[in-house]
């Protein structure tokens, strides 16, 4: 018996495979007629010298930059120590945080509504849906904030009443829609038109033939969004709306068109022009959206993974 017919089923045993590749040796060398001999197998790398001067000139342009902004004393690093973590630049932190969380579940709500309303059928509702996406992707987002913070004068009362009739209820526009509110709100709805495209493309993505074979078997439709659609939909969500969110942390600095005056940007430029040095505080600033936007990547990155198994190659490798 030879080794090769020995190792029959190796295949199936990662082990046996393992001694396989050990035992038979590649063949190298083959001799011709003539007596010579021909080298099989023998590969040669192919060199790549542009490739390392290119990461030389890279690294090299690198090292400029960072040494430029080092030794550049207009950029006045002592003040941007000063002021990254001061508790006013904290407080604008924690004020974008929340309006970037608050703002994506009203988007969120609200894009959920839109993709039933589109999907049901109904062609009113279709009809609704299509015109409320139009609008907010087709208008500026400072533009509606601008609208927001000007509702009390369009409308100085908010209530209830009969069709026609007396009021049963009535507050003043101001009390309810606060700046905080109409920041959220102005934010909220305009994102809402883009998630519900992106949930409607993740919807779509799922092939009918398993709605149709759950719904055979006599499941539920809630059931079958959220064992069927939902967990093969957020594979193609996900990545999207990672991206609108991390958009949506830098839009919150417009909210001074409501106006809203506790977010980052408007506390940074606040300080700076108290102290007629806008650089550091763009610089503290910069410094805080970047690494808010770095953890949001990092959960990203494993929300993708974690619904992107069985399918992404890459992520059944890692798992």
């Amino acid at each position: 018996m030879t080794r090769l017919e020995g190792l029959v089923g190796a295949e199936t045993r990662p082990a046996f495979k393992a001694k396989a590749s050990n035992m038979v040796k590649p063949l190298r060398t083959i001799e011709t007629r003539d007596g010579s001999s021909v080298v099989l197998n023998d590969p040669v790398p192919v060199r790549r010298p542009w490739r390392r001067v290119s990461t030389i000139a890279v690294v090299l342009i690198a090292l400029m930059i960072v040494n430029s902004a080092a030794t550049n004393a207009n950029f006045r690093w002592d003040v941007v120590g000063l002021y990254l973590f001061d508790p006013q630049i904290l407080r604008g932190v924690t004020w974008t945080l929340l309006l970037t969380v608050l703002a994506m579940m009203v988007a969120i709500a609200m894009a959920m509504t839109l993709v039933f309303m589109r999907e049901s059928g109904n062609p009113l509702l279709q009809g609704l849906s299509w015109l409320w996406v139009w609008f907010f992707r087709g208008t500026p987002v400072y533009t509606q904030l601008v609208f927001w913070g000007l509702i009390s004068v369009l409308y100085p009362r908010l209530g209830i009443a009969l069709p026609f009739g007396q009021d049963i209820l009535s507050v003043r526009t101001a009390d309810v829609l606060t700046p905080g509110v109409a920041a959220i709100l102005g934010l909220g709805l305009n994102e809402s038109a883009y998630l519900a495209e992106i949930f409607r493309a993740g919807f779509r993505s799922v092939e009918k033939g398993q709605q149709e074979a759950a719904e055979s078997i006599g499941m539920r439709r809630m059931a079958l969004l959220r064992r069927i659609i939902l967990p093969q939909a957020m594979r193609v969500i996900i990545p999207p709306t990672g991206n609108e969110t991390i958009g949506m942390l830098k839009t919150t600095s417009l909210v001074l068109a409501v106006p809203f005056a506790y977010d980052l940007t408007f506390v940074a430029n606040t300080v700076s022009n108290r102290l007629y040095l806008p650089i550091p505080l763009l610089v503290v600033a910069a410094f805080w959206y970047l690494a808010i936007t770095s953890v949001l990547m990092i959960g990203q990155h494993f929300l993708e993974r974690h619904f992107g198994r069985g399918i992404d190659v890459l992520a059944i490798k890692e798992w």
